[in-house]
């Protein structure tokens, strides 16, 4: 039964950053001058997406550094053989709580978390899903100086509708009762949860804003011997500089465990 489990997360795992699939796959064409944005435009009209066809670059993918086309997820093999560490762990010591995602894009991660608790016929905890499903917010650069000069505009890629993310918890046959979706900014939707018990949070928001948010309403009610996994610390200046000032001000001293590239953990010691 063990060796079931395993090869199930690990097809999932494979499925939601698509190295399940092939090399090639087919991706949105760009146009690069006048002529193709006015050829491309009329087709779109028509309901007609030019596409184009690319090779997927396996290393990139594996290690997660990429934003991939197609994938669920776009954090690599180490990030989630690192979040199915976590929650095993807390599983198997009953450390209490639900799982908690703040920042899903398409659901990659959010879906492998549930299938975690579906391997282990978890029924008495439920995944948390929070996202705007619309993008990042704006940098508010006034008020989160570290934020100044990170995508200005929303980028469209990493909008992602609540509906879209629900369809492919289906396609999984995940989604049910067990998986909460939060739609909105974290200021407005996390205070919502105060009275919640974590056993394990993955904060992937890129922001300075929106991580130091995750962590100021999710935090407090993480149980000890529960996780915190940050997503962008090693890639994203403002998104350590928000963990660096939460962990100061509210004096934890727990270690930061290295995951790969990019991803951090620490485990809650008090």
């Amino acid at each position: 039964m063990e060796d079931t489990k395993q090869l199930y997360l690990d097809t999932i795992k494979r499925a939601v950053t698509f190295l399940l699939y092939g090399q090639e796959t087919l991706t949105p064409a760009v146009p690069r001058n006048f002529v193709q944005r006015f050829l491309f435009g009329a087709l779109r009209t028509r309901g007609v997406v030019p596409m184009k066809r690319i090779t997927l670059d396996r290393e990139q993918r594996v290690e997660g550094r990429d934003w991939p086309p197609m994938a669920l997820t776009m954090i690599g093999m180490k990030r989630l053989d690192n979040l199915q560490a976590c929650v095993e762990d807390v599983l198997a010591r009953n450390v209490p709580g639900d799982l908690a995602e703040a920042g899903t894009w398409r659901g990659g991660a959010a879906i492998f978390l549930r299938a975690i608790l579906k391997a282990y016929s978890v029924a008495d905890r439920c995944v948390y899903v929070a996202d705007s499903f619309e993008g990042l917010p704006t940098p508010d650069a006034e008020r989160f100086p570290a934020d100044a000069g990170y995508y200005s505009h929303p980028h469209p890629f990493l909008a992602v509708s609540i509906d879209q993310v629900k369809l492919a918890f289906s396609r999984f046959g995940l989604l049910d009762e067990q998986v909460r979706f939060l739609k909105g900014w974290f200021k407005d939707t996390l205070p919502n949860l105060h009275g919640n018990r974590w056993s394990l949070i993955r904060v992937d928001a890129d922001l300075y804003e929106s991580t130091i948010d995750a962590l100021k309403y999710l935090y407090p009610n993480l149980s000890v011997g529960g996780y915190v996994i940050i997503d962008d610390y090693g890639s994203l200046a403002c998104c350590r500089e928000a963990v660096q000032d939460y962990r100061a001000i509210n004096g934890i001293a727990d270690e930061i465990r290295k995951v790969d590239w990019t991803g951090i953990y620490w485990q809650r010691t008090k």
